[in-house]
């Protein structure tokens, strides 16, 4: 029943203890690996190693999406412990299937925009915005 919740804690605790860029327990990106090319999620371990040492600037530098979108991750994970614990999840938002379409979209287009390596795009690659 709570299988999920504890394989998300023992994942955070290993991501704050050991730093992504020194130790290699993480895997990488596949696409990354295969192509050199960055997906949306490339930089997110780095970005919440960063995050879960108080360091937001480096946690928005590593994946600017993914930060923006970090609210409603965790609002989306405590509805759905609150229903595995209380059998009631959180007060849902419906959200209409166009604002879906235009998210994918935006995603991808985030994907692009990151592989283009001339300013202002490169500052989305993971760590543009620390150079």
């Amino acid at each position: 029943m709570y299988g999920g919740a504890l394989i998300a804690a023992i994942a955070l605790a290993a991501v704050r203890t050991f730093d992504p860029v020194t130790t290699h327990i993480f895997p990488a990106c596949p696409l990354y690996t295969l192509t050199g090319l960055y997906c949306p999620g490339c930089g997110s371990t780095r970005a919440f190693h960063y995050l879960l040492h108080g360091e937001f600037y480096g946690a928005f530098a590593m994946n600017p999406l993914g930060m923006l979108f970090l609210p409603f991750l965790i609002y989306g994970g405590a509805s759905y412990l609150s229903f595995q614990i209380r059998g009631r999840y959180l007060p849902r938002v419906f959200i209409p299937g166009r604002w879906i379409w235009a998210l994918g979209v935006l995603i991808v287009l985030y994907g692009v925009a990151r592989n283009i390596p001339i300013y202002p795009f490169n500052l989305l690659a993971p760590g543009g915005l620390l150079r």
